[in-house]
């Protein structure tokens, strides 16, 4: 049911290590193969997708009150454990727009029994569980593996919004904050040792 594939047929796409390369005229579907993989990985929307409306397919062309769609990822995460996250879909023709809506999500595994468990997830929840299932930040995913080609030239970009990037990309915040976090922790320990000139320093400093 998304943009350029059926929604009543299912189709399946394996990707083959180290690279798989995807061929076809302009307008079949490619791209949004792509966004498909971008979206069950961080829910991030397309580009020009208007909030959605024209990810999906208009239920106009097929005659239908409302089209559901529906992408399924199966992955390795990074314990090497096979995954399946599920996200699911609808559009439906209103008066006079449609209406976009991301249902809840579901994430299966198979356990040490081999028994499989399905979790259901809320999309924002989704959100953050693919990318940690994964080991790969959300900056990383938006930014350099999913880069959408519209967006590919952010790194000519100048001043604060190629900073912005880059700070997100190595999470640069998170060193900062550590360390703040240690200098704070220096300068109180420095300040109680010309109290008290016999006090211990620990080894260890938490962040």
């Amino acid at each position: 049911g998304i943009r350029a594939f059926s929604p009543d047929s299912e189709q399946v796409i394996e990707f083959s290590s180290p690279l798989t390369m995807i061929v076809g005229a302009n307008g079949c579907g490619k791209t949004t193969i792509i966004e498909c993989l971008k979206y069950a990985c961080s829910g991030s929307l397309p580009p020009g997708s208007g909030k959605g409306q024209s990810f999906i397919n208009d239920p106009q062309m097929s005659g239908k009150p409302e089209v559901k769609a529906s992408i399924k990822l199966r992955f390795a995460n990074r314990k090497g454990h096979k995954m399946v996250a599920t996200r699911n879909f609808s559009l439906t023709q209103k008066k006079n727009t449609l209406q976009f809506r991301a249902l809840d999500g579901a994430i299966t595994t198979t356990n040490e029994d081999g028994e499989r468990i399905s979790t259901s997830h809320k999309c924002t929840d989704m959100d953050r569980e693919i990318p940690r299932h994964l080991g790969v930040s959300d900056a990383i995913l938006e930014n350099v593996i999913f880069c959408h080609q519209e967006d590919s030239s952010w790194p000519l970009q100048e001043g604060k919004e190629l900073k912005t990037r880059f700070d997100d990309i190595f999470e640069s915040t998170r060193y900062t904050k550590a360390m703040e976090s240690v200098k704070k922790a220096k300068k109180e320990y420095s300040a109680k040792l010309q109290v008290n000139p016999n006090l211990s320093i620990p080894h260890k400093i938490h962040t």
